[in-house]
């Protein structure tokens, strides 16, 4: 009756197993180590870059605990912190030669790795990613400009319009954002007629209001639905370009999200450096190549002798002067696919490599073979504002690399061409709300979350084996057995450990221990009813299983829903709150009922268990004969 199949006992036995094998990588904790990485494309960091390493180091006299290439860094664990910076220093100046300090082919920091043994990591075992409240660094919410995201969109198919037409032969009289619409000018009513068709034809996302009678314009404006498909772009396109942002700071377990319609969430655990981190997460690069207007209205109005001329605008050079450059954009840093930092030969002046893809390449070799010996300017947008970096002139014909040169700083040139390389937002972004952890908090919120976490589980497993003697102890043992089998589940799922997951622990303790007092005070109630000890264990298990079901479930479907519908540290919660609910209704269940098993199911005339006291209502008198 209360036996189990050996492929049950076989099936405890391996998710022992396995729960041991990978939540043992997080006894281990962090060894500070110093991270090589490669600080351009041509850079490669390999064998070649570990010997060199491991030679700079046994000349300084430092031993590292472990020197190995891993995922294309170069690794060197120490034991202490003093020794980490020592390393730093003398693998920089192995590396990194005075003359490309400025521009090096390395970058080397420092960093915090696992201790985790070899052995443990060749069979897929690592610890769980510790959260900013954890390990301490930068916390930023930021909002999207959802105006600046449309005006964009529309100068874009502003700009796309004037092609259309151009193509098809119609003679406008001008096409122009004005707020959120574009409006088509045209001389007589079968122009405007021609320029409808060519708009509904190409921009299926506008809607074009009719004229009224005897004007000579269109005014067209995105539809509702194509609206709302550029906002939540534009959020999609800002997260994906601060994911690559976040990737050249080389933070490890970053995590950025949305929060709401407008709002990204940015936490960098590890880093301490709010400024660069800020500088650089928030900041929108975006070039346009544009040529400059050599006409005499431009001249004039360079020279502060007359107005803008029409469709064209006016930007600043570094050193104050002006320069008039058409509307219409030759090439934006969408065509990029490459930024690297250096100097001039010349002018030995701080400048930006550019590399365009093959369509990029095709315009500049066409709009640069048409207009030799004329100037073209290279502008920066950042938060709607535009600079001209430089406005030389054409030369010859260009294709698909060139450069940035102008009035910029090493540190200026180093960071536009992280920002051109990662891409540009789709939209400003303001920081709304930023904080920094320290790393001695973090470690002091572990402590005290580790704490919590075991004078809890000890006091459960005290009050159980006190009130419910050796059932009390299979339930403390089944209790701990959840507890591994929960940090195991989430060093497999590489999930994110924070304070409310911590908190979601904890409660998933106290949700276990409920389902082994359901199922004792089941089989207390069996005996109590004078049903043998093997017949009331057997029922008490059977009983409570429905019992305990229905409670998981309604406990993981309120779990689900703060998964779905959460974010930051709810989701956080959320996720160890599921997880845990499906461990403790294994352990509680299955493997207690195991460890029974085991215990009582050999024996087959079983007179009492060891499962506290039970009382007799008939007669209000203990009887321990089968309780005690």
């Amino acid at each position: 009756m209360n036996r189990y199949p050996l492929w049950k006992y076989a099936t405890i036995v391996v998710a022992l197993l396995i729960a041991v094998i990978y939540a043992l990588p997080n006894l281990f904790g962090e060894a500070p180590a110093v991270q090589v990485s490669a600080g351009k494309v041509t850079a490669k960091v390999d064998t070649g870059t570990l010997a060199r390493v491991e030679e700079a180091l046994k000349g300084a006299g430092l031993a590292p605990t472990r020197l190995a290439l891993e995922n294309g860094f170069v690794l060197a664990r120490f034991d202490t912190t003093d020794d980490q910076i020592k390393a730093k220093d003398v693998i920089q100046h192995a590396l990194i030669a005075d003359a490309d300090a400025d521009d090096p082919a390395y970058y080397v920091a420092l960093n915090l790795v696992p201790r985790t043994p070899v052995w443990l990591m060749a069979l897929g075992a690592k610890p769980m990613y510790l959260g900013l409240d954890l390990r301490g660094g930068v916390h930023f919410t930021l909002q999207v400009d959802m105006r600046a995201a449309i005006t964009k969109r529309l100068d874009t198919v502003a700009s796309d319009l004037r092609v259309e037409l151009r193509k098809k032969d119609v003679r406008h009289g001008g096409v122009t954002r004005e707020g959120d619409s574009i409006e088509v000018r045209a001389r007589d009513a079968a122009t405007l007629e021609a320029a409808r068709r060519v708009m509904l034809d190409t921009q299926p996302d506008l809607q074009v209001a009719d004229p009224a009678p005897g004007e000579q314009r269109l005014v067209a404006s995105f539809k509702p639905e194509a609206l709302r498909k550029v906002q939540t772009d534009a959020v999609k396109q800002n997260i994906a370009t601060l994911h690559k942002r976040v990737n050249e700071l080389g933070v490890s377990e970053p995590v950025v999200q949305q929060q709401g319609i407008d709002r990204v969430v940015v936490q960098l655990p590890g880093v301490q450096d709010m400024t660069r981190a800020r500088n650089l997460l928030g900041r929108t690069a975006t070039l346009e190549m544009r040529l400059v207007d050599e006409s005499a209205e431009g001249r004039a109005a360079e020279l502060g002798n007359g107005p803008v001329p029409f469709g064209s605008e006016k930007f600043l050079l570094g050193d104050g002067r002006p320069v008039i450059v058409k509307r219409e954009v030759i090439l934006t840093g969408e065509s990029l696919t490459d930024a690297q930092p250096g100097f001039d030969q010349q002018t030995q002046q701080p400048k930006v490599d550019l590399t365009v893809n093959s369509k990029g390449g095709a315009i500049m070799r066409q709009v640069s073979a048409e207009n030799l010996k004329k100037r073209m300017a290279i502008i920066l947008f950042e938060k709607g504002k535009g600079q001209a970096l430089t406005a030389p002139v054409i030369q010859a014909e260009l294709g698909t690399r060139f450069q940035i040169s102008g009035t910029m700083t090493v540190a200026e040139a180093n960071d536009l061409a992280l920002l051109l390389r990662a891409g540009a937002l789709a939209a400003p972004m303001e920081i709304i709300e930023e904080r920094t952890i320290g790393p001695s908090l973090g470690v002091d919120n572990i402590n005290k979350g580790f704490h919590s976490v075991a004078w809890g589980f000890a006091v459960v497993c005290l009050f159980m084996c006190v009130y419910y003697m050796l059932f009390g102890a299979f339930s403390s043992v089944a209790l701990g057995f959840n507890l591994l089998l929960l940090v195991a589940v989430l060093s497999m799922l590489q999930a994110t450990l924070t304070l409310p997951g911590m908190a979601a622990m904890a409660l998933a303790l106290g949700m276990a221990i409920d389902a082994n007092v359901l199922i004792n005070e089941r089989v207390r109630e069996e005996l109590r009813g004078g049903a043998s000890p093997q017949a009331a264990i057997h029922a008490g298990y059977d009983r409570a299983w429905a019992t305990i079901l229905d409670s998981n479930v309604t406990s993981l479907i309120a779990g689900l829903a703060l998964l779905a519908f959460g974010s930051g540290p709810v989701r956080g919660f959320a996720v160890v709150h599921c997880l845990g609910i499906l461990t403790s209704m294994f352990s509680a269940v299955f493997f207690s009922r195991g460890l029974v098993n085991l215990w009582y199911g050999r024996q087959r005339k079983l007179k009492t268990v060891s499962i506290g006291t039970v009382w007799r209502p008939e007669n209000d008198i203990q009887r321990p004969g089968n309780g005690a």
